[in-house]
């Protein structure tokens, strides 16, 4: 009996660690995998967070491909021939790289693939990080609906559902518990992590919550301005800063929530700032 008892202590034990394995399988870091995001509409920012992040409201997207992985060092270097990163890992996303220097990369393996990639905007980053259509909301503790604002946020006599009655996952694939999906101040050791070593989110999208921040296409501002439905919005005409989203292995855990916008020059280069490409069908 006291056998079997430590027998099954110790399967719970592990269990986390088993389930965790699964998903310690890098891909092949020089090929580029996306995932298919069916449009829909969502609640993009939030009201009861900082002022960069309002007023919520509703943004009706187009279907796209995403990346699944932050792009990776091996990658980077295929395209441009060196890897600008302090640490020097294949398999982890490429760091010390500015918005300008994506453009150039994202031009060259455009030219040899013949394809078209591009950064995300972030309303396509914030949507394919909650999930997209597959979403799971809930309110009053039950779930009620999944597929995000067509069928909750936004009810019979088209009234928004308060903030305080509905709740979606804070971090790309977990409510709670960010350590099983994401790479941050609290587990990282203070560096990149090979791609694709946390569990994804719904879309099997990797990474989208901590290891590094990641570029978007958007110019930023400090505010959503309007609570007016857009669709398919690209961010302002101009300015001095691109948006950033994400949060990285330096970040705390409300720093890599799926609703965090940061502000970078365009010129900006660190060891936590990577991106992710988005690709266009032709």
């Amino acid at each position: 009996m006291k056998q079997t008892l430590t027998s099954l202590l110790m399967l719970l034990f592990l269990q986390p660690a088993i389930a965790q394995r699964k998903y310690n399988k890098t891909p092949d870091p020089k090929e580029i995998i996306t995932v298919k995001v069916y449009g829909g509409s969502f609640d993009l920012g939030s009201d009861d967070e900082v002022a960069d992040r309002k007023p919520a409201h509703t943004v009706k997207l187009k279907d796209f491909k995403m990346g699944a992985y932050e792009v990776s060092q091996a990658q980077w270097e295929d395209v441009m021939g060196d890897n600008p990163s302090a640490y020097n890992c294949g398999e982890c996303p490429v760091t010390n790289v500015s918005w300008d220097d994506v453009q150039k990369f994202i031009a060259k393996l455009n030219s040899s693939t013949g394809k078209h990639y591009r950064l995300p905007t972030e309303a396509e980053w914030e949507y394919a990080a909650r999930g997209g259509n597959t979403e799971q909301l809930t309110k009053n503790r039950d779930i009620v609906a999944r597929g995000g604002v067509n069928e909750l946020l936004i009810t019979d006599k088209n009234e928004r559902v308060p903030e305080k009655d509905k709740t979606g996952d804070r971090y790309s694939g977990k409510k709670n518990a960010p350590q099983t999906v994401a790479w941050f101040d609290r587990n990282s050791e203070d560096h990149v992590h090979p791609i694709g070593r946390k569990q994804p989110n719904e879309l099997k999208i990797y990474d989208m919550s901590g290891n590094v921040e990641e570029w978007c296409s958007d110019f930023y501002a400090g505010s959503y301005g309007s609570k007016n439905t857009v669709e398919n919005p690209t961010g302002p005409d101009g300015g001095k800063s691109h948006v950033v989203r994400g949060g990285s292995i330096s970040s705390n855990k409300d720093e890599i929530s799926v609703t965090r916008r940061a502000a970078y020059v365009p010129g900006t280069k660190n060891n936590s700032l990577g991106f992710r490409l988005v690709e266009d069908s032709k």
